[in-house]
Formats: structure tokens, C-alpha cells, sequence
């Protein structure tokens, strides 16, 4: 039994599925769905490339990560479809929604006070 071809999406249709996703940061750049990060230095970058790597592995779709001091850049693409699909746009939801989280502001948890990751 094959599995169920994955659609793959033009560049319309990723502009107007980003847009309507609220993944405003997030652009194509050579066939592939791009995000850079910032933070506050060397440690936080690793915090986040190790929380973002969680989340590949949990979802078994695998970024391409690049890292530096105080930034990361991230990458998705379906190497399998060939282009963007339903599981780029999933991963890049759950990353942009876990690394930017933050606590309620007069909730039970009071945040850190360090800049931590960005947002722009």
C-alpha cells in the first residue's frame, strides 16, 4: 500500500497560509520556509536550538538549523514531497507558539527577567 501523495504548496498559497497561520516572521526563501531568531546570547541560542530539536524529533520532521551567538536560523522543508507541506506549516505553528511563550502576566509563574528570545 503507498502512502497518500502530500500537497505540496506554491508560493501563493505559503504567503496566504503563513499570513493565515499568524506566522508573520516567517518567509520562503529557496524553496524553503525560513525563520531567524534572536536572543539574548550564547546560552539562550542553545536552550532554544535544543528546544526546537525536541520538537522535530517528537514530530519526526527535521529542520535545518544554523547557529551563532545570539541567533538562530531555522529551515523546513518536506525533502519527500519535494516542497512546503501541511507538516512544515504544523512544525513551524508549534516552534513559533513553544520558543515564544511566556507566562500570564499576573499569573502564577512570574517569567525571567532576562531577555531570553526576541520578539520582533
Amino acid at each position: 500500500m503507498s502512502k497518500p501523495t502530500e500537497k505540496v504548496y506554491t508560493d501563493a498559497e505559503i504567503d496566504a497560509k503563513l499570513r493565515e497561520l499568524g506566522l508573520a516572521e516567517w518567509r520562503l526563501e529557496d524553496g524553503w520556509l525560513r525563520r531567524k531568531y534572536n536572543t539574548d546570547g550564547w546560552p539562550t541560542t542553545l536552550m532554544l536550538t535544543n528546544a526546537i530539536g525536541y520538537l522535530c524529533e517528537a514530530a519526526w520532521h527535521h529542520a535545518d538549523l544554523a547557529i551563532t551567538w545570539g541567533k538562530l536560523w531555522v529551515k523546513l522543508k518536506t525533502h519527500s514531497a519535494g516542497g512546503i507541506t501541511d507538516k512544515d506549516f504544523a512544525l513551524a505553528k508549534k516552534i513559533e507558539e513553544s520558543v515564544l511563550w511566556r507566562p500570564e502576566h499576573g499569573g502564577p509563574l512570574e517569567g525571567t527577567p532576562n531577555k531570553f528570545v526576541k520578539v520582533s
